[in-house]
C-alpha cells in the first residue's frame, strides 16, 4: 500500500508550499526530489508513485513561486538561489526527517539536480546518495559547439530581460515558466563562469560541493540538447569525491522521445536506473 500525503511546509520568512509525497508502508530509503525550473511538483507524480511502488518514499519540492507556493514572482516579489538554498530546501528537508529513519537520497531533475548537489554541499553530513536526472552545469563550454558557442550571449540576454520585465515571462520564450529575476541572475552567472554562486550566499557552493562524499546516479536521455552527457559530466566533476555512473537513455529505451519532459509522463526506465543503483 502506498500513501499519498500532501504536507504543509513553511519557511522561515513565511514562504509557505506543499511536500507532495507518495510513501509506501515500509521505505528503504526517503527521497528529496528538486523538480526542473518552472515545472510544478505534481508532474513528478508518476515517477513517484513507480518509486514508491519499489519501496522508495518520494518527497516533491516544489520551487518557490511555482504549483503550490504562496508566492508569485512580480516587480515587487524577488529571490535567487540564497532563498532556495537557505530557507525552502531546509524547510522541505525538516518535513522529510520527521517522517521516518530510513536513508536519505537527494536528486531532481535540470536545475533541480543542480541545486541538489549545492543543497548537499551545505549539509554534506545529511545526504551521501544523489539520483540526478536530466541535469548538468549550464556552463557553456560543456555544451557542444556549435549550440554551446550561442550560450553566452543568451546567459546576458535573460537576465536583462528579466531585469527590464521584472520577471522572465518564460513560457513565452519556450524556457521555463514565470520567473523571478534573481533566479534567472543566478543560474545565467554558473552558465557563464561555471561558479555556483548565489546574491547574499556567504559561503563558496564549489568548494562545498568538492567536500561531498558518497554516491551518483547520473540519467541523460540521447536527444536532449538542454542537458547533454557532457553538461552532466561537468556538474558531476564537481563532486570529485562522490563515485558516479552516467547512463544515456535512447528513446528506444524510455518509450518515449529522449529529450528533456517526455520522460516524465513514461517514467519507468529512468526509474529503473535510479532504483537498480540503490539495490
Amino acid at each position: 500500500m502506498i500513501d499519498a500525503l500532501t504536507l504543509p511546509v513553511q519557511a522561515d520568512d513565511g514562504h509557505r508550499t506543499d511536500l507532495l509525497v507518495r510513501r509506501p508502508a515500509t521505505p528503504q530509503a526517503r527521497l528529496l526530489w528538486l523538480p526542473a525550473l518552472g515545472v510544478a511538483a505534481r508532474h513528478y507524480l508518476p515517477l513517484a508513485e513507480t518509486l514508491a511502488a519499489r519501496g522508495i518514499a518520494v518527497h516533491l519540492h516544489e520551487w518557490r513561486g511555482n504549483g503550490s507556493s504562496s508566492l508569485r514572482p512580480s516587480r515587487t516579489q524577488d529571490w535567487g538561489y540564497r532563498e532556495i538554498l537557505e530557507r525552502d530546501l531546509p524547510a522541505s528537508l525538516a518535513q522529510v526527517q520527521a517522517q521516518d529513519s530510513a536513508p536519505l537520497i537527494i536528486g531532481g531533475h535540470s536545475l533541480g539536480g543542480q541545486l541538489a548537489c549545492a543543497f548537499a554541499g551545505l549539509h554534506p553530513d545529511v545526504f551521501t546518495r544523489f539520483w540526478l536526472v536530466a541535469s548538468g552545469t549550464p556552463y557553456w563550454r560543456t555544451f557542444p559547439a556549435p549550440r554551446g558557442w550561442t550560450l553566452p550571449l543568451i546567459y546576458r540576454f535573460l537576465p536583462w530581460l528579466a531585469q527590464r520585465q521584472g520577471v522572465l515571462h518564460g513560457r513565452r520564450l519556450g524556457f521555463g515558466g514565470t520567473e523571478a529575476r534573481g533566479l534567472i541572475r543566478d543560474w545565467a552567472r554558473v552558465g557563464l563562469s561555471n561558479h555556483y554562486a548565489g546574491d547574499g550566499i556567504a559561503q563558496d557552493l564549489d568548494r562545498a560541493m568538492h567536500g561531498v562524499r558518497g554516491q551518483a546516479t547520473a540519467v541523460v536521455m540521447a536527444d536532449d540538447w538542454l542537458a547533454p552527457a557532457s553538461s552532466m559530466q561537468g556538474l558531476l566533476a564537481k563532486l570529485p569525491q562522490v563515485r558516479s555512473t552516467l547512463t544515456v537513455l535512447s528513446a528506444a529505451a524510455l518509450g518515449a522521445r529522449a529529450d528533456h519532459f517526455a520522460w516524465m509522463k513514461a517514467p519507468q526506465a529512468v526509474a529503473d536506473a535510479l532504483f537498480h543503483s540503490f539495490e
